[in-house]
């Protein structure tokens, strides 16, 4: 899906951070680095019909618009 028609929400690319080991507190070593992955964080995205401008079309809409009263519901 693509991001959001209002505000311009889209994909964003992050990674995820994988640790391995027991804390210095715990009396280990440390934790140690193992891996990263690459991830993508997806918007909530949904496919409403909103009245714009006066007329209704269909539009991929974020769920923080719809509850920040952003559009109006066919």
């Amino acid at each position: 899906m693509s991001g959001c028609d209002i505000c311009g929400k889209k994909v964003v690319s992050g990674g995820h951070i994988i640790h391995r080991g027991l804390s210095k507190k715990s009396g280990g070593i440390g934790l140690q680095l193992v891996k990263t992955n690459k991830r993508k964080f997806k918007p909530n995205v949904q496919k409403l019909r909103i009245i714009q401008a006066g007329r209704t079309k269909r539009a991929s809409v974020c769920t923080a618009c719809i509850r920040s009263g952003k559009i109006t519901k066919a």
